[in-house]
């Protein structure tokens, strides 16, 4: 069977049960190209000049992004796979194996792919505006996104995710929700990208399963962090750091340390409690804010990042919540869970909440690059408790990404578990 046999028999498989389980290859491959899934590498070399470093848009750990446009006129994002790239390839068929059973205005389309050669390659729709990132966090652009664009930024993030987790073929827990995997538009509308470490979630009723740790420093909530318990409130979190993160501005996982907070999420608690959370608005939506939408929004972002996943409202009823008038949310937060505390599940069988502890570590200690992306993997194999006491953590170092598709490279360190917290 060649490469793209397998490919596209890999990828059409959970639609199988919708057709005749005797259905031949060959018949798979005809409606894939009917649908325009497959493209041959002469017509991605054509588009993309011959892969010219001019159109290159950026790279990672799986190989370079290019920005290509077809013979129609339609722009491209051609996402190749080094074949050196062992990590690369697991993300890689994931990626496609999941957006091939998505589609939503609010999530990145997948056009195709391409298994001739040795590099597979996938492609995606051209997203003009770049990462949310690119602009939120830069001086010089932030003040593109005036309060109206970043309003409509939470909410079309809010109605992807609640699409991922309740209206796809199959729940999908996304794992890296970030301001660096939600690309905008030519209209500023947002499109969540990047699913190389997304899971499917089993349909057999449980509330979380036990994985790997993977995802990104100051957006993994703590109880996934602390003992790999993945649930869709995992992504409610980082949905929640993202919401706050537009708010304000500022990136958590570079917040610098106050005296009273030690970081992005314990700063804008702390001033909700006082009645103070205008203050932790990004200066520059002075002019454009409707002050009691931003008020709502930090109230919401804040019920997304308690300490106990339990507490954090589902995306179903985050929806439901940004439909309210401003200031008829009924829920009050609790504390956040963030950089510094130890998290604990308790002892009580069948219990998914969690216990706070007030130890912290110093500040010094937590220093993180602003482009920082944590692929955690824990050591125990084979347990309920992935990242037990004595377990070492391995940490993949991955850079944010361009106009296409995200670009992720890979370093590696150990780390205690004894001295992990909220990362």
């Amino acid at each position: 069977m060649s490469k793209i046999s397998k490919l596209i028999g890999s990828i059409t498989k959970p639609f199988k049960s919708r057709h005749s389980e005797g259905r031949e290859e060959e018949d798979l491959q005809a409606i894939a190209v009917q649908e325009q899934r497959v493209f041959s590498l002469t017509v991605l070399s054509a588009a993309t000049r011959n892969f010219h470093l001019g159109n290159k848009l950026g790279e990672g750990g799986f190989g370079p992004v290019y920005k290509g446009t077809l013979r129609d006129g339609r722009e491209i994002a051609v996402k190749k796979l080094s074949h050196a790239s062992r990590q690369g390839q697991k993300e890689f068929k994931n990626e496609a194996e999941l957006l091939s059973r998505v589609q939503h205005r609010n999530v990145v389309n997948l056009l195709g792919y391409c298994t001739e050669g040795v590099e597979p390659i996938l492609v995606y729709e051209y997203v003009h505006n770049e990462s949310l990132d690119k602009h939120l966090f830069d001086p010089q652009k932030r003040s593109k996104l005036d309060w109206p664009k970043r309003l409509d930024i939470i909410h079309g993030v809010a109605r992807g995710l609640l699409y991922l987790h309740q209206g796809a073929h199959c729940r999908i827990i996304h794992r890296d929700i970030k301001a660096g995997n939600i690309l905008l538009d030519e209209r500023w509308q947002p499109k969540i990208s990047d699913f190389g470490m997304a899971r499917l979630f089993p349909e057999d009723g449980k509330t979380h399963v036990n994985t790997r740790v993977a995802g990104t420093n100051g957006y993994m909530a703590p109880e996934y962090v602390m003992h790999g318990d993945l649930s869709e409130r995992a992504d409610v979190f980082s949905f929640g750091v993202v919401v706050l993160e537009i708010i304000s501005g500022k990136k958590n996982s570079t917040f610098q340390p106050l005296p009273e907070a030690q970081c992005l999420l314990e700063w804008v608690w702390r001033l909700f409690k006082k009645d103070r959370s205008l203050e932790i608005m990004d200066p520059t939506l002075a002019a454009s804010a409707e002050v009691e939408q931003v008020k709502m929004c930090t109230h919401i972002g804040l019920l997304c990042t308690q300490a106990d996943p339990q507490l954090r409202p589902l995306m179903n009823r985050v929806v439901t919540l940004f439909h309210k008038k401003p200031g008829n949310i009924e829920e009050e937060p609790t504390r956040p869970g963030f950089h510094g505390q130890r998290y604990r599940r308790h002892s009580k069988p069948g219990s998914t909440s969690y216990g706070i502890s007030s130890t912290s570590r110093s500040a010094g200690s937590s220093s993180r690059s602003s482009a920082s992306s944590t692929n955690v993997t824990a050591g125990a194999s084979g347990t309920s408790n992935p990242m037990g006491p004595s377990t070492s953590r391995m940490i993949h170092v991955s850079g944010s990404n361009s106009a296409g598709p995200s670009t992720s490279g890979t370093r590696s360190v150990s780390q205690s578990q004894e001295s992990s917290g909220l990362a």
